[in-house]
């Protein structure tokens, strides 16, 4: 069997990290958030974790989520409390930190819009295929990248995708739509879940599993994209635990077995030590925070479009 390619660069795997199961996969979403992947997962037995030569982690086949799916889960989680949905990340300051007085930006997949709370200085533009929200005096569209920048193209200063590239099947083409809705010299910010980290070694932790995560990225994964939509880098940063994350932190911390070259496996005592670290998580961060200086909370790429700087 000839290894699949990397969904970025275009180039064979260069190892099978692991199989697993359509249906082991299908009872931790089940169990776990109490929602049916079974319509996502259609025609599929098992999946294969793959490491490409960037650094990218990838599932094969890429299977995004169905809008089904999504409301089911995003209902469950909010009525677990667990995780933060709505509170500002880390990597919203840092990044807004990098915005100009008065640049143009576009936030795609902006959910409630969070991130404008750390432009105020700029004209935000919040976009969203799933929006459900209206904000008054605060830009919000509903639809997709891809429709936006062909009616925009070059419109702004600055483009940013905080948590949305790990859930797609096509995430090179996503990023091109991105750099096209940029002006020369744009900034394009993109926020995404890394490997290795606390994430990566919780035992069974279906958040990081089809059909919601497709990719895990690393630094040179990061770069691999960003040399080949023709941006120049200005830098990678692994971002500190901000409030909605530091549950996994905590999961990470509480649970007896640290997955490594294998991370979901059909065994009692995984699924026991998956269930101790959730309660284990859930108590101590109640009580508990990551240090100011402990890092793990995800990787901020900052980079810009080719072309004469934005003034």
């Amino acid at each position: 069997m000839d290894n699949p390619v990397c969904p970025i660069t275009g180039e064979p795997a260069r190892r099978l990290v692991q199989w697993v199961s359509v249906r082991l996969l299908t009872d931790l979403w089940r169990i776990t958030f109490r929602t049916d992947v079974g319509p996502s997962f259609a025609g599929i037995e098992r999946f294969g974790l793959w490491e490409s030569p960037c650094g990218l982690y990838f599932f094969d086949p890429l299977r995004e989520g169905d809008a089904g799916f999504y409301r089911d889960f995003y209902t469950r989680l909010r009525a677990l409390s667990l995780f933060g949905l709505d509170d500002e990340r880390a990597e919203f300051a840092i990044a807004g930190r990098r915005i100009p007085e008065g640049a143009r930006v576009l936030d795609i997949g902006c959910g409630l819009a969070s991130f404008r709370h750390c432009v105020p200085h700029a004209h935000y533009t919040g976009l969203d295929p799933n929006l459900s929200v209206e904000i008054p005096g605060v830009d919000l569209r509903k639809g997709n990248i891809s429709e936006h920048a062909a009616a925009n193209p070059g419109a702004y200063d600055a483009v940013c995708a905080f948590q949305v590239v790990e859930h797609l099947e096509e995430p090179r083409r996503f990023v091109k739509e991105m750099v096209a809705a940029a002006k020369p010299g744009g900034l394009i910010i993109i926020g995404v879940p890394h490997v290795p980290s606390a994430m990566t070694k919780i035992p069974n932790f279906v958040l990081n599993a089809p059909p919601h995560h497709l990719t895990w990225w690393t630094a040179g994964a990061l770069s691999a994209l960003a040399e080949r939509e023709g941006l120049d880098v200005e830098s990678i940063e692994e971002m500190p635990w901000s409030k909605p994350d530091r549950p996994i932190y905590w999961i990470e911390k509480s649970s007896i077995i640290k997955a490594r070259d294998q991370h979901f496996r059909g065994h009692w005592s995984w699924h026991l030590a998956a269930f101790g670290g959730l309660v284990g998580g859930y108590l101590m961060n109640l009580f508990l925070k990551p240090s100011a200086s402990q890092k793990g909370g995800g990787l901020l790429l900052v980079a810009r479009k080719r072309g004469e700087e934005t003034p």
